[in-house]
C-alpha cells in the first residue's frame, strides 16, 4: 500500500518551451495538456498570460475546458519593485488567465537581488510577500517558486530563509526550492531541503531540478528523501539550457521503487505512450535510451543478457517493461545467437522447431542479407517482413506500376525535388505527385500521398528519422549504402532497412519496408476484434 503522495508539477508547456528548438502552437499546448490530464499529474504549467498573444489566446481557450485530473497553472513574476501589485500590468495579467493555481517567481539569492533586479533587500521581501497576499485575497492556491534557491541559500544562508518566510507570511500554499543553474549535487540538496522543511514544517516543500550537471532527476529524489512532497520537471526533460528534471523518469522510479503515489496507479502503463506522444507533438525525437520510456530500455543484444532474460527476466531488466506501457526487445545481432533468431520466428509460427527446414531456411535468408550489407539490430521490422515471406505469410498491400524523380540544382526557395509514383492496389491504379525537400523526401510524400486513397490510416504515419550508412567505401562512388529509416504513427515506433548501390533504390526499400509494417499491424488489428 502506498502512504506517500507526491504532487507531480509539469512545466512541458512553460519551462520546456523555453528549449532550443521547441515552438508550441496553441493548438500543441491543447493536445499536451490533454496528454497530460489523462496520465494524471497534479499541475500543468501553461505559461506567462501576460508574455505574448499565443499564452493569452490558449488561457482563453482553456476557460472552456474542464479537466478530469490536473490543476492548471499560470505563471508570473512577483510585483515589480516600488509599485503595488494591483499596478503591476503583469500581476494583474495573472488574474486574467482564471486558472484557480497561479505560481510566483521571486528572487532568493542576495546577489540577484541587488545586481540583476537592483533593489534593496528588504524591498525584494515585500515584493514576495505582498504579491501571494494579493493573489490569495482572489481565492488563488498560490505556489511559490524561490528561484536561484540552491545558490542564494550557500552564498546568504540566512536571507534565502528569509525570502522562503516571506513566501509564508504572503500565505503561499508551496514553497519551491528552485536549483536554477542545475549545477547542486544530490547530498546538497538533500541537507538544504531536510533544513528547510524542518524550519517550514507545516508548508508543503517542493523542488525544481535543471540538469546542467546531469543530476536532475537524482536531485529530485534526494528532496523526495528529504521531506518535500510536490516535484516540478518537464515530462520528457526538454527545458532550458541542458534541459529540466524529466519527470517520465522520476515518477516511475519514486512510484514502482519507493511506494510513492505520484499518478494514478492505473496510469503507469500510459508512461510510455505519453513520452511519445509529446515528443511527436514537440516535434522531436524520443531519446531511444530514455530510462523506462525509450526504445532501448528493454533491448537486450548480448546473448548472455537475452539468455537470462528469457530464464529469468530480473535478472537483466530492473522493472517488468509492461508496468509502464514499453515492451522488451532482443535485437538481432552477431552476438545474439540462433535461440533469438528462433524466438522471433515462433512470435510468427509458434510451430516452428529449432532443427526444422523452415527454420535453416530462414537463417540461411538472413545470412545472405547479411551478406549483402543488411544490418537487422535496429530494424526489427524489416526483419520481421523477412520472416513473414520466407515462411509464406506476408502479402505485399500494393505493387509499384513505375516511379520518376526530377531535382533542381542548384535548387531556387522551396521544394529541391518532385516525384510522380503510380501504384496499383486490388487491380486499381493510383498516380501522384508530390514536391520534397530532396528526392527521398518527394518520393515519400508521393507515396503516402497516393496509398493513403486506398489505406486512410496512413495519414498519421510520417518519418522521424532517415540515416545513411556506407557500407564498403573503398568502392567510392559505386560503394553499397544501407539506408535505415524510423517511423511513427503517433503511438508505435518502427524502424525498416534497405541496401543498395543506389541510395534512391535502398530508400525505397526501406520505406516500402515501413509502409507495409504498419497495414500489417492494422490489419493485425482488426482480425483480433474480429475473432
Amino acid at each position: 500500500m502506498m502512504q506517500q503522495k507526491v504532487d507531480i508539477f509539469d512545466s512541458t508547456l512553460r519551462d520546456g518551451a523555453q528549449a532550443e528548438g521547441i515552438s508550441f502552437s496553441v493548438e500543441d499546448k491543447l493536445k499536451i495538456v490533454k496528454a497530460l490530464d489523462n496520465l494524471g499529474v497534479a499541475y500543468i504549467e501553461a505559461g506567462n498570460p501576460g508574455s505574448n498573444p499565443k499564452d493569452i489566446e490558449f488561457f482563453n481557450r482553456m476557460q472552456g475546458v474542464t479537466l478530469k485530473n490536473a490543476k492548471l497553472v499560470a505563471f508570473g513574476s512577483t510585483r515589480r519593485r516600488d509599485i503595488s501589485a494591483k499596478d503591476d500590468k503583469n500581476v494583474m495579467s495573472l488574474l486574467s488567465a482564471n486558472t484557480p493555481v497561479v505560481a510566483i517567481f521571486g528572487k532568493s539569492w542576495d546577489f540577484h537581488v541587488t545586481n540583476v533586479i537592483k533593489t534593496t533587500l528588504e524591498e525584494n521581501l515585500r515584493m514576495i510577500s505582498e504579491t501571494i497576499a494579493f493573489m490569495k485575497e482572489k481565492g488563488k492556491e498560490v505556489i511559490f517558486d524561490a528561484e536561484h534557491f540552491f545558490d542564494g541559500y550557500k552564498s546568504n544562508r540566512e536571507y534565502a530563509m528569509k525570502a522562503l518566510s516571506a513566501a509564508v507570511e504572503g500565505g503561499a500554499d508551496c514553497l519551491v526550492l528552485c536549483d536554477t543553474n542545475g549545477g547542486c549535487f544530490p547530498s546538497e540538496v538533500y541537507e538544504i531541503v531536510k533544513t528547510v522543511k524542518e524550519a517550514f514544517g507545516d508548508v508543503q516543500i517542493g523542488i525544481h531540478t535543471h540538469n546542467d550537471g546531469g543530476m536532475a532527476v537524482a536531485n529530485s529524489i534526494m528532496a523526495v528523501e528529504a521531506g518535500a512532497t510536490h516535484v516540478q520537471g518537464t515530462y520528457i526533460g526538454f527545458g532550458e539550457r541542458c534541459g529540466n528534471a524529466n519527470l517520465s523518469t522520476i515518477i516511475p522510479n519514486l512510484q514502482l521503487k519507493k511506494n510513492i503515489m505520484c499518478i494514478p496507479q492505473e496510469q503507469l502503463v500510459n508512461l510510455t505512450f505519453t513520452a511519445r506522444k509529446i515528443a511527436e507533438i514537440a516535434n522531436i525525437t524520443l531519446s531511444e535510451r530514455e530510462p523506462y520510456v525509450g526504445n532501448s530500455a528493454f533491448a537486450h543484444k548480448g546473448g548472455m543478457h537475452i539468455d537470462g532474460v528469457c530464464k529469468a527476466s530480473s535478472s537483466f531488466e530492473h522493472i517488468d517493461p509492461s508496468l509502464v506501457g514499453n515492451k522488451r526487445r532482443f535485437l538481432i545481432s552477431e552476438v545474439a545467437g540462433r535461440n533469438t533468431i528462433l524466438d522471433k520466428i515462433r512470435e510468427i509460427n509458434p510451430c516452428i522447431s529449432k532443427g526444422s527446414r523452415e527454420a535453416e531456411e530462414i537463417v540461411n535468408r538472413l545470412k545472405e542479407l547479411e551478406h549483402q550489407g543488411y544490418q537487422f539490430e535496429g530494424a526489427e521490422s524489416t526483419f520481421e517482413l523477412v520472416i513473414r515471406k520466407q515462411l509464406g505469410k506476408y502479402k505485399p498491400f500494393f505493387e509499384l506500376e513505375t516511379f520518376k524523380l526530377m531535382t533542381e540544382q542548384p535548387s531556387q526557395t522551396g521544394p529541391s525535388a518532385s516525384a510522380l509514383i503510380k501504384v496499383k492496389v486490388d487491380g486499381r491504379s493510383e498516380i501522384t505527385a508530390a514536391e520534397g525537400n530532396g528526392p527521398v523526401h518527394a518520393l515519400d510524400r508521393a507515396l503516402r500521398k497516393a496509398l493513403e486513397v486506398f489505406y486512410p490510416e496512413l495519414s498519421h504515419v510520417h518519418l522521424t528519422d532517415f540515416k545513411v550508412r556506407v557500407i564498403d567505401s573503398n568502392k567510392t562512388t559505386a560503394a553499397k549504402v544501407r539506408v535505415l529509416i524510423e517511423s511513427t504513427d503517433g503511438e508505435s515506433v518502427w524502424t525498416t532497412v534497405g541496401v543498395s548501390t543506389d541510395i534512391i533504390e535502398a530508400s525505397w526499400i526501406a520505406l516500402v519496408d515501413s509502409i507495409e509494417y504498419k497495414l500489417l499491424k492494422e490489419l493485425e488489428k482488426k482480425i483480433k476484434v474480429y475473432l
